[in-house]
């Protein structure tokens, strides 16, 4: 008998568009050809999931990964390796890196960057600039773009465009969701007198929530006048949560782990790790977002990993650079909150798989469910495990989660048929090809 399947996917609660249910996947060619009761002898390979929770690959649209440019810090290898560690599937990949995603070139070089060396799938967004504005409906359309990314507020690298008319110029061009990292440069710049030295702790009195609000709200007015569709990332206040509650027409929303996670007391413990952009505010904010979850504000969950090295982490506040790791954190942070209660395991799945492929237009992605790409994030929901340094696969091999003992781990990850991680190794080499969007296919 000739086998009908290259893998099965064997005896796993599967979690899919019609609930959960114990069933068998099969894969075939990359994609997923059967669901239901399959007999193990028409499979090439089966993988035992008895006891498993078998997830739509999760997709974190938030990664820095440093290359071009500063790649003692991270590459697209070692990050994609960080991913696939923590069962990511798929990574879209910031456009501040040096030189900047600003062109079509820039874009090129990237994807022959990550070809044969990226364990995941992976996009890359294209920088929205003053100089490229009028390119913008081009650029966002090219293969292997996620769309077009504009910081409102300065962060790690040059890309800026503070003033409304400069992000007009961007909106008005656009046809895809532009993200936004929402703050207001203005404000920030009157308030550097805030910055204490050596206090990293007033880190998000400097950088407070009124900058945060502010912008959004610029954002969103010029959003609606060029009648333009917005993602805001890492969402850090309770204010925009309650602002974006009459502009869910337009506007989409991203939270990450740490702004979940954390607040303004640990920085007594993390310091400088703990610095962000936004910053991790006081613990009403993240309460504030944990309402904006619970009331479909959030749309999707990011990390936003942006490695610093140890060595700069310890500079003195504010010479410090903000950025932590957290693409191979992000599932096991999460699914601690779904052991505790505070997040179900389906509203989980839809801010990692469903959200990010309905806002984005991710093209065979998302779902389990015949026809699309055999991406499966395999866990443990009972497995207790305590995230360390030595489990992190990012250059920076830290992470502010070290010592932290969570409910829930990823056990295996797979990739368009093929099993890249299984139980904490890497099984496979850099296979990784580029996300499509339906946007992008004609």
């Amino acid at each position: 008998m000739s086998n009908r399947y290259d893998l099965v996917l064997k005896g796993g609660t599967v979690v899919n568009h019609d609930g959960e249910g114990l069933r068998d996947v099969g894969l075939r060619d990359g994609r997923i050809a059967a669901i239901g009761s399959i007999d193990a002898s028409a499979a090439g390979e089966v993988v035992d999931c008895r006891g498993l929770h078998v997830l739509p690959g999760v997709i974190d649209s938030q990664v820095h990964f440093r290359e071009p440019g500063p790649t003692h810090k991270e590459d697209l290898q070692s990050g994609s390796r960080a991913a696939v560690l923590g069962g990511v599937t798929a990574v879209f990949e910031m456009p501040n890196t040096d030189p900047l995603t600003t062109s079509e070139a820039a874009l090129a070089d990237k994807l022959s960057r990550a070809r044969g060396r990226m364990h995941c799938d992976h996009a890359f967004w294209v920088g929205g600039t003053r100089e490229n504005a009028a390119d913008v409906a081009d650029l966002e359309r090219l293969p292997g773009a996620a769309g077009i990314k504009v910081f409102m507020g300065s962060s790690t690298g040059s890309l800026l465009v503070e003033d409304d008319e400069g992000v007009s110029e961007i909106l008005k061009r656009t046809r895809r969701r532009a993200a936004f990292h929402s703050e207001d440069e203005f404000r920030l710049r009157e308030r550097l007198g805030e910055r204490v030295p050596g206090d990293a702790a007033s880190h998000p009195v400097w950088r407070d929530a009124v900058a945060a609000l502010r912008c959004t709200q610029r954002l969103v007015a010029i959003a609606e006048a060029a009648r333009a569709r917005i993602h805001v990332l890492h969402i850090s206040t309770e204010e925009e949560i309650a602002f974006l509650r009459d502009h869910k027409d337009l506007v989409t929303a991203e939270a990450t782990p740490h702004h979940l996670t954390m607040s303004s007391k640990d920085y007594a413990r993390l310091g400088t790790l703990l610095q962000m952009n936004p910053p991790v505010r006081d613990a009403h904010h993240r309460d504030g977002i944990w309402r904006g979850i619970a009331d479909g504000i959030i749309d999707v969950l990011g990390s936003d990993h942006a490695p610093h090295t140890l060595e700069e982490k310890a500079k003195p506040y504010p010479q410090s650079p903000s950025g932590m790791t957290g693409v191979q954190t992000l599932v096991p942070i999460m699914l601690d909150h779904v052991a505790n209660g505070r997040l179900s395991l389906a509203r989980f799945v839809d801010l990692t798989s469903a959200g990010p492929q309905r806002i984005f237009g991710i093209a065979g992605k998302g779902r389990i469910a015949c026809g699309y790409d055999a991406d499966f994030t395999i866990v443990d929901l009972k497995r207790r495990e305590t995230i360390r340094n030595g489990w992190i696969g990012s250059t920076s091999q830290w992470t502010p989660y070290d010592g932290v003992s969570v409910t829930g781990w990823p056990v295996g990850t797979v990739v368009r048929g093929q099993r890249v991680m299984w139980d904490g190794d890497i099984v496979a080499p850099g296979l990784g090809k580029p996300v499509r969007f339906a946007e992008s296919l004609g």
